[in-house]
């Protein structure tokens, strides 16, 4: 086999910051080829400039032997080159059909192509790749699979060879990912070639022919996938050994924290959200939601910690200990022995340009450990903010001075959590997308921590869009699907199938679509 994109001593900076530095990296033809590494590594950016989004600052890229010099993505689309990015740029109000014309609707329209050859084209190219798609349905109704599979039929009818996708599970389902392995399986077998970003090391085994590890901007190795393991990928990844799946004892629930009961929440406009949504979480247990994003994840969180849209319409009931979370504020939430991890740390638990020692104490300014009398105590403050930065491992130079912007996602998602399970008196802690947007090593930490919380009795609502997370993690699982708990997996049947994660993940994916 030839080769397919070749990069020799490619570099990208950003002013004074190097992304990727003297990037030498070969593609076979043919292949399935992935790339992985933490945030920040330097991936996206690698794929960028192979797709001529980004201009390299040094180096050559060469196509099948020839070199080439993308000033845009439109070269790199006439070169063969597509890209499915991780959020999908489709126009929702558009059928399937005009959101593939994109890009080339004045060829198309005026000449060339008109809509209803293009749909047949369309048509014909998806029976050939093994999709099933309606090609006069609006891109806004269709599942995150299907939207997925318009992406990749918009890049076969643009005649793409080489076709990158960036972290294209994100947001599937275990049912929808399998199918989509199919589906990548079939186009290399049809002569593609498939560059994969991605952060899931067991999806790399399973199906990449070729794996390239990166780390700080650099290739730090490359290898054929079967020769590799994940904990192996995990630490050349990282630069150490990473305990991949952290130890989670037995659980023995003690008395009763929420119950949810019969819990409905409907938009001004009249869109049901939840509807008769039941479920509760006892001490000394780790209740996980599973779900595609989008099924009243979201709007369950803002009822739990009292951030409820006005105009919204509740029924039934939410209680914290026996009373009653409905129409309360946050703080007062907060008072009944509630904590908060929000899915969004920036926009809600955070202020990136105060100091780590400022964010360790957001929130908590009210308790007497903190007042001297006449003010804050900041020798209080200072105690606090060296405790916890040693046990959350925190890692940061000067924390009374240095922003929470200036460390990694994984580093400010260990501040947000070392602040809120240290809260006194906190008996439920909210915890939603615990390590999105955090590197594998500080994903070690994290998990450590949440299960040392449950094992001090605290109850815990985890809600996640990584399914392994949920798997690894939980004690009870509840399987969401348009606002209601389809199936509920007990302790017992958690603690068994957690052996075969694979076929969990499977059963647990035909509930939550």
């Amino acid at each position: 086999m030839g080769i397919a994109v070749q990069l020799k001593n490619m570099t990208k900076k950003f002013g004074p910051v190097t992304a990727n530095s003297n990037i030498n990296l070969s593609i076979e033809e043919r292949t399935i080829h992935a790339i992985v590494g933490e945030n920040g590594a330097g991936k996206s950016t690698l794929s960028k400039i192979i797709y001529g989004m980004y201009r390299p600052t040094a180096g050559r890229i060469s196509i099948r032997g020839r070199e080439m010099r993308f000033g845009s993505p439109r070269e790199a689309i006439r070169a063969g080159i597509g890209m499915v990015h991780q959020h999908f740029m489709l126009v929702p109000e558009l059928t399937v059909t005009e959101n593939i014309m994109l890009g080339n609707e004045h060829a198309w329209l005026f000449g060339k192509l008109p809509l209803k050859i293009m749909r047949g084209v369309i048509m014909e190219e998806a029976g050939k790749s093994g999709f099933s798609i309606d090609p006069d349905a609006t891109t806004g109704s269709l599942c995150v699979g299907e939207e997925q599979r318009v992406e990749l039929l918009k890049l076969l009818c643009h005649n793409a060879s080489i076709l990158i996708l960036d972290e294209p599970t994100a947001v599937l389902t275990p049912s929808e990912t399998d199918r989509l392995f199919e589906i990548l399986r079939s186009l290399k077998a049809k002569g593609k070639t498939i560059i994969l970003i991605t952060h899931k090391l067991d999806e790399v085994l399973a199906v990449a022919d070729t794996v390239s590890v990166m780390r700080k901007g650099e290739i730090v190795a490359t290898m054929p996938a079967a020769s590799v393991t994940k904990p192996e990928l995990a630490a050349m990844m990282v630069g150490r050994n990473v305990m991949l799946r952290v130890e989670n004892p037995p659980s023995t629930p003690g008395k009763s924290v929420l119950v949810v009961n019969a819990l409905g929440l409907r938009t001004e406009q009249g869109k049901q959200k939840l509807d008769g949504l039941s479920f509760s979480i006892s001490a000394g247990e780790i209740y996980g939601i599973a779900g595609v994003e989008g099924n009243g994840q979201s709007e369950l969180l803002q009822l739990l910690w009292g951030l409820v849209p006005h105009g919204f319409r509740i029924s039934g009931d939410a209680s914290l200990n026996g009373i009653s979370v409905i129409g309360k504020k946050p703080g007062e939430i907060a008072a009944m022995g509630a904590s908060h991890i929000p899915e969004n740390r920036h926009r809600h638990a955070v202020i990136l340009d105060y100091p780590v020692s400022d964010n360790l104490f957001f929130g908590r300014h009210r308790e007497p450990l903190f007042h001297n009398g006449f003010g804050f105590s900041r020798k209080s403050i200072e105690e606090n903010t060296r405790k916890l930065v040693s046990d959350f491992d925190i890692r940061c130079d000067n924390p009374a001075h240095q922003t929470l912007g200036s460390l990694s996602g994984g580093n400010q998602q260990k501040v947000v959590l070392a602040r809120e399970l240290n809260r006194p008196g906190i008996s439920f802690l909210i915890l939603a997308q615990p390590t999105r947007g955090v590197d594998i090593g500080a994903v070690e930490t994290i998990h450590k921590k949440i299960i040392d919380a449950r094992m001090k009795g605290i109850a815990i609502l985890l809600v996640s869009s990584e399914l392994e997370e949920i798997i690894a993690l939980s004690t009870r699982i509840g399987c969401l699907y348009n606002g209601t708990i389809r199936r509920e997996f007990s302790l017992e049947e958690t603690a068994m199938k957690r052996g075969d994660e694979n076929r969990f993940r499977r059963e647990i994916g035909l509930h939550i679509t």
